[in-house]
């Protein structure tokens, strides 16, 4: 194997030189380092990583500790943790917390035992022995999707990268007010999260926006998962009355949701509009198509590891918060016509004109029975339905 020295005899340079350019401690001429870079090619000379840790005291390594890597949502972050990761020479050590807070607190003594340079963690609902180990080893630490309390000064202790939560929200529960629904329920996540804390302030504030009292038996939590808002959903459509409109917190509790209504026997939207926190690729599949909110996933895990190499490159500087814009993603299970191209919420510039209906009015607040569902001339029912049997 091609050794460090054999490339600085054919890069014309000394060992030390090459060791700057593969550590990066020491400026390099870009003549130099291209030489450098072209006599490693032409050796095929690959670094001793475990070596260059001992120079540098950095093991160019991230630890990743997310639940749920199954969700799409968290697939989605970790393809741009990943991305941007390699883009800066960085390796992944990815770990499953579970969501527990003693197995989180666990798998993140295990991935510092690693010698990660850093970590990107989407802390669980109790996160204080999290907190204690990462304060008291002082490990650079980057939280994502959920962020956690300040103390009483305002200011974080910990880098955090997130999406905004409460004004989507608010967002689709005046669209659906828009439309004319008095009646919206709520299927939240599981307590504790500051992803619930932020969805559920954004109902209220939708709420108020649009002159509706809040009513705390529309507001179900569904824990976060598929089984958990199936169960919560039909709370809410045992009502007298129940809801003619629903707002999911995230992906797997839209599924649910689903479910839910397929069983009593109800139709999207005609017997109960639904809008939901989380898009993802086969929305866009289903009869009809899901009215949502869309978070910038993969520019969440890219911008986590940005947050990350700054910590890094400066251990002094103030913890910050970025927040990434969500996207309106307007279809049709909100009850309204499909507007093919547009994205926007009703009123935004790319969709200017006032939202058209899905050849039904709103059921009202004493409850129609199922509707029948059209028939189809296809063979075969849509890919994905919330009138037939698929979920």
């Amino acid at each position: 194997m091609a050794t460090m020295a054999d490339v600085a005899r054919r890069a014309g340079v000394s060992v030390a030189t090459v060791s700057h350019v593969l550590n990066g401690t020491r400026p390099v001429l870009p003549h130099t380092r291209q030489a450098v870079q072209d006599a490693m090619d032409e050796l095929g000379y690959t670094p001793n990583t475990l070596a260059r840790s001992l120079v540098t005291s950095r093991t160019r390594s991230i630890g990743l500790a997310v639940s749920a890597i199954s969700n799409p949502y968290f697939t989605e972050i970790l393809q741009g943790v990943e991305a941007a990761a390699l883009e800066h020479g960085y390796s992944l050590l990815i770990a499953d917390p579970h969501d527990d807070p003693r197995h989180e607190r666990k798998v993140v003594q295990l991935l510092h035992e690693r010698r990660v340079d850093g970590m990107i963690v989407a802390p669980s609902a109790d996160p204080r022995e999290l907190i204690a180990y990462l304060g008291r080893h002082k490990v650079p630490t980057v939280f994502l999707d959920r962020v956690v309390d300040a103390p009483a000064d305002g200011s974080p202790r910990f880098d955090q990268v997130c999406a905004d939560g409460a004004e989507p929200v608010a967002r689709l529960v005046t669209h659906l007010a828009g439309l004319g629904h008095r009646r919206i329920g709520m299927v939240a996540g599981r307590p504790g999260l500051s992803t619930t804390g932020e969805r559920l302030a954004g109902y209220r504030d939708g709420l108020a926006a649009a002159g509706l009292a809040y009513d705390e038996r529309l507001v179900v939590h569904g824990d976060s998962e598929s089984a958990g808002a199936e169960q919560a959903t039909a709370a809410l459509l045992s009502l007298a009355p129940p809801p003619t409109a629903l707002v999911t917190a995230n992906n797997a509790m839209t599924i649910g949701a689903l479910r839910a209504l397929r069983d009593h026997g109800l139709s999207v939207p005609d017997d109960i509009a639904l809008c939901c926190f989380d898009d993802f690729a086969w929305a866009d599949l289903f009869s009809p198509r899901l009215t949502a909110i869309a978070q910038p996933s993969r520019d969440i895990g890219a911008q986590a590891v940005r947050v990350l190499l700054d910590r890094l490159a400066a251990s002094d500087a103030p913890a910050r918060t970025v927040r990434l814009p969500c996207t309106f993603m307007h279809r049709t299970s909100c009850g309204c016509a499909e507007q093919p191209g547009r994205s926007g919420p009703p009123g935004s510039p790319d969709q200017p004109g006032p939202p058209g209906r899905s050849g039904r009015s709103v059921r009202s607040e004493q409850g129609e029975g199922a509707v029948e569902p059209p028939q189809s001339d296809s063979p075969e029912p849509p890919l994905m339905s919330v009138k037939g049997t698929a979920s």
